[in-house]
């Protein structure tokens, strides 16, 4: 595949006075003659919420946003498909309204839709189609001028085995560019990745830092892997280079890491990045003996300083050959980790494992997926789908304080399994399992709304099934027809 020289995304572009917000990012306040601006939240979707609030978060509200069965006035043929993961808002330049960015994982496709001021959908349409995205697209990142110095551009990241790569899509691009499949970044590698996340522009000003996850956990493939994209000027995602994560003792063993110890960690560069294959790059974690992760998936930054944002947080979901037991050296359950990384140098820090579901299995964090930091808080989306035998809850978001390190459940799949009418439309699969439904991102669009404690939760019920829902990105290379859901949250600590 031929790959055409993407431009820098530097300081003066039109759109610098355009608000964002991006997967659990800050941004900057809405602004209408000087003050915020009042936004009525209110459920906008004909299908109900598919997650509840549980003990303890009562004052936690759940509205809906938009669901798959939902028609838009402004484009009544646009179905809102499969699997909605990672996300951004955006401030709508040509109207008081925002654009909402959603990655649609297994279509291989980045849905826009419309949303007033209010946030009701207006019109939806596809920037990215599956021929465009030409892998699975998991989790993404909105860079934007006002937060990473650079943008506006949607990093999504493929997830399809080794040999995929991460896209730069413009937020605002013509429809007509959605098969298009030259927009990856070879600076940044190949890899099964699900995310790959800008830090702030005051994390390390004049530089641009980001952190790439890979979820991988196949000793025959790849294993896990954190990686750091360094440039040396704001928004250069050509010419910068690609580092590999590994403990200072070169001990590459995950479990080796004791939950709540601190580690020293370096950075060590890959060669050849852009010549080379995904396998290359993974001979090379093996010969620099880079740290050997359970899939790491989704990665975000500390917010309310820049000191916060040198923190990174990612999870390690987990991995097991018979649901039972761990494979050697890998965490089963699931970790949250925190880098903290050097002030003066991105390439040196510590690694400290902050939560492993194995301290009381099947109960805590099962297969941790997507994350969302506040300034206080980490909030982790689980991924059960691996069907643990003893797991013993349905899928859940947690919510782990920063300051006192309790952990809590704060949402849960809402499967009313006793209701056979809601069962008969929303698990045609006939389905029992727990955790048969999953989570994709949360994202905080506290600053960007002006509602403080608002966010929106992306939800992959996988078992809601209509043939109704195929093609939805009018592809016709995926035969996927499930149903997918984005809901808001109010009212949640941050």
């Amino acid at each position: 595949m031929q790959h055409s020289q993407l431009p820098t995304f530097g300081l003066a572009l039109t759109l610098a006075a355009t608000m964002f917000v991006t997967s659990c990012k800050n941004d900057d306040d809405q602004l209408e003659n000087g003050n915020l601006q009042e936004i009525a939240i209110k459920d906008y979707s004909v299908n109900p919420s598919l997650v509840k609030t549980l003990t303890g978060f009562d004052g936690v509200k759940i509205t809906t946003l938009i669901s798959s069965d939902d028609r838009l006035e402004g484009s009544p043929e646009f179905v809102y498909g499969a699997q909605p993961d990672g996300a951004g808002l955006m401030k709508d330049p040509n109207s008081d309204g925002f654009l909402m960015i959603t990655n649609h994982e297994i279509l291989q496709a980045v849905s826009r839709v419309y949303l007033d001021k209010n946030l009701k959908p207006k019109k939806g349409e596809y920037i990215v189609n599956g021929a465009g995205g030409m892998w699975r697209l998991c989790s993404a990142t909105l860079a934007t001028p006002q937060e990473h110095g650079f943008g506006p551009v949607f990093l999504t990241a493929g997830e399809s085995g080794v040999e995929s790569m991460i896209h730069a899509i413009d937020p605002l691009g013509s429809i007509g560019d959605r098969s298009r499949n030259d927009r990856t970044l070879p600076a940044l590698g190949k890899c099964s990745a699900e995310n790959a996340v800008p830090l702030p522009k005051n994390a390390y000003p004049g530089k641009t830092v980001i952190f790439v996850g890979e979820d991988e956990s196949n000793p025959a493939n790849s294993m896990g892997q954190v990686n750091l994209y360094l440039g040396q000027t704001p928004g250069d995602l050509n010419n910068g280079e690609l580092y590999m994560l590994r403990r200072s003792d070169l001990n590459v063993t995950e479990t080796d890491m004791e939950v709540g110890k601190s580690y020293d960690i370096e950075f060590v560069k890959y060669k050849d990045v852009k010549s080379s294959t995904g396998s290359q790059l993974v001979a090379q974690t093996i010969e620099q003996k880079a740290i050997q992760f359970a899939r790491v998936e989704d990665l975000d930054y500390g917010k309310g300083s820049a000191a916060n944002n040198r923190n990174l947080y990612f999870t390690s979901t987990g991995v097991s050959p018979d649901k039972t037991n761990p494979a050697p050296g890998l965490t089963m359950w699931g970790r949250v980790y925190k880098l903290e990384m050097d002030a003066s140098n991105p390439l040196k820090g510590k690694i400290t494992a902050l939560i492993d579901g194995n301290e009381n299995p099947g109960n805590s964090i099962v297969n941790p997926d997507n994350i969302c930091v506040t300034e206080n808080y980490v909030y982790i989306q689980e991924d059960g789908d691996s069907f643990y035998n003893a797991n013993n809850h349905d899928g859940r978001i947690w919510q782990y304080d920063l300051r006192t390190k309790a952990l809590k459940p704060m949402l849960e799949m809402n499967h009313r399994r006793e209701d056979a009418t809601f069962n008969a439309k929303y698990n045609t699969a006939n389905s029992n399992k727990l955790s048969s439904w999953e989570y994709g991102a949360m994202v905080d669009i506290s600053d960007l709304t002006g509602k403080p404690g608002t966010f929106i939760v992306n939800i992959h019920p996988h078992t809601w099934q209509d043939n109704k829902f195929l093609n939805a990105d009018g592809s016709g290379l995926s035969s996927n027809k499930e149903g997918g859901q984005t809901v808001i949250l109010t009212n949640v600590p941050r």
